[in-house]
């Protein structure tokens, strides 16, 4: 009798999850499969998911790579069954069983090329409760992504998936040979005559021997046909051609797996629909020098417009030296008229120590000053809406604009801004232990009381993440952005000395005068300069840059 899948009332919970991890953007990955991952007690994952997505694992889940390329074998098909039950029975055996599970990641959908259906049987067979979460498959997302539809209503209502691997003749198992191969399991006569939209996957290798097979069988030589190598990768590669002539294009243009092929007349529209491509910052790699707590919202920006994005944190924030004054500041903040806040570092750092302390809101100051939009933007995250806020990061700025709103508070008639009195004004300042005297010192000569304590410290990693040091060091970086002095001079610090000069070869984005004024004094004088001192004047400017050089027909 067929078994199937296993539940009972002693065991009612899948204790395994075959979870498809989609074509690679980590943006495909579906909600379910994202709540598996944050449950998961142990993750087996395939070459093809996206590494990006075990940051959404817990830290203490255990990540078993068992990747495949070619004839590269991590472990064997039997190897990972064996694995995989293995896994499960400690769970289900153990006091976590019914709150996590064992997920089995694998790279597109599970049960499209992906031996979903091989690993189900064994779990089947093993009395294993599991469930299956489906992924968006390379075959649909890939051409989508390149700007081809697999079904047209002027062209197409079908659509077939095929693998480019064929079976050793004996073994069952998929192996690089040749289409022609008397092993091919594959019709091509019957795909020739069927028409439609064909997508082959993992056929690369076989390319030739495939389109000479389908036009044997009696197929148009001059059908329309792509191959996408990367699919939905910022590092996605898209040749077109036809049946007679792909295989030669995508050999020229060095194509290598992963790819998909796609074979129909829908491939003639990709010029009106490819849209991923045709996004302004496709192609360009840009090195963030944020710290890993800020890279995020440029880093996601940059994506959206098409970049890949490499970080690159070259300041770590850490508690300050003296943590107990500055919760006792915090913790006195109603006793200032106004509390400063010269950048988001700062705003996350108080917070997160009035959760510590267990305030809120209600226990800030009369007043709370911002220097510059980022600046304020961060407050406006936590619910304080800022009532001075400098048009500039930048401290003379915002110790004018300080000077100028309580010395009007006092009934002073404005006048040089070094001239206003603000005796018996108090002020909180909360930011890092090493900051520009400047704010501090235009305050004091305007006669108010400076209270300048630091919630956080900078810090200068031990070393850049080995995928920046070696896009730096191969020369594949199109962009380095530094959004303060002290990520170009840390960046100078940490780089070994042979690879500084590769800094100079790259382009180089600053936010505003202070950090390009640092970027000159180290050799790197700013290529371009955003207009606004925040993420979204780095964006403008980046996005003119990049118009201007597509403009002027160049390249990097």
């Amino acid at each position: 009798m067929t078994k199937t899948p296993f539940f009972d009332l002693e065991r009612p919970y899948p204790v395994a999850a075959l979870v498809g991890a989609g074509p690679g953007d980590i943006g495909l990955m579906t909600l379910a499969g994202a709540k598996a991952l944050s449950t998961a007690a142990v993750v087996i994952y395939d070459a093809l998911a996206n590494p990006a997505l075990l940051e959404l694992c817990g830290s203490d889940a255990e990540l078993i790579y068992v990747g495949k390329r070619a004839r590269e074998h991590t472990l064997s098909q039997d190897e990972i069954n064996a694995l995989l039950v293995r896994k499960c029975r400690d769970l289900m055996n153990g006091p976590e069983y019914q709150k996590r599970c064992v997920v089995r990641l694998k790279g597109g959908d599970p049960f499209v090329f992906g031996r979903g259906g091989e690993e189900g049987q064994v779990l089947t067979e093993a009395e294993i409760p599991f469930i299956i979460i489906p992924g968006i498959t390379a075959g649909i997302a890939g051409p989508a992504y390149a700007g081809i539809p697999v079904t047209h209503r002027d062209f197409t209502s079908t659509v077939t998936f095929i693998t480019g691997h064929q079976r050793d003749a004996g073994s069952g198992k998929a192996t690089g040979t040749q289409a022609g191969d008397e092993t091919s399991d594959v019709n091509y006569d019957a795909l020739a005559k069927l028409g439609g939209t064909l997508v082959f996957y993992m056929g690369v290798k076989n390319l030739p021997d495939i389109t000479q097979k389908l036009i044997s069988s009696g197929m148009a030589a001059t059908t329309p046909a792509a191959v996408v190598r990367m699919a939905t990768h910022p590092e996605q590669q898209t040749v077109v051609g036809t049946v007679e002539t792909i295989a030669e294009a995508a050999e020229k243009a060095k194509i290598k797996a992963p790819a998909i092929t796609v074979i129909g007349k829908v491939v003639s529209v990709r010029d009106e629909l490819n849209w991923f491509e045709a996004r302004p910052l496709f192609g360009q790699t840009v090195l963030v020098t944020r710290t890993r707590q800020q890279a995020s919202e440029l880093g996601e920006q940059l994506i959206n417009l098409g970049a890949k994005v490499i970080e690159a944190p070259t300041i770590e924030i850490v508690k300050p030296t003296d943590r107990q004054a500055a919760l006792a500041a915090i913790d006195n903040m109603r006793a200032y008229d106004c509390v400063v806040f010269t950048s988001p570092n700062g705003v996350f750092s108080t917070w997160q120590a009035m959760e510590e302390l267990e305030l809120d809101g209600r226990d800030f100051a009369a007043s709370v000053a911002a220097i510059g939009p980022a600046t304020a933007d961060a407050l406006r995250s936590i619910g304080i809406t800022p009532d001075i806020v400098a048009p500039d990061a930048i401290g003379e700025e915002l110790a004018s604009e300080l000077i100028d709103y309580f010395g009007r508070k006092n009934g002073d008639v404005p006048a040089a801004d070094a001239d206003m009195n603000l005796s018996g004004r108090r002020f909180l300042l909360l930011r890092a232990e090493i900051a520009r005297p400047a704010l501090v010192d235009m305050l004091r000569k305007a006669h108010a009381e400076v209270h300048d304590v630091p919630v956080y410290q900078t810090r200068i990693p031990d070393a850049l993440p080995p995928s920046a040091v070696e896009a730096i060091g191969n020369g594949t970086v199109n962009w380095i952005t530094f959004t303060s002095a002290s990520t170009a001079k840390n960046l100078h610090t940490i780089l070994p000395e042979e690879l500084r000069a590769m800094v100079g070869k790259c382009k180089r984005l600053s936010i505003g005068p202070m950090t390009s004024q640092a970027m000159e004094s180290l050799g790197w004088p700013p290529t371009a300069e955003a207009r606004e001192h925040n993420i979204p004047g780095m964006i403008q400017a980046l996005l003119h840059e990049a118009m201007k050089t597509q403009a002027n027909g160049s390249g990097k």
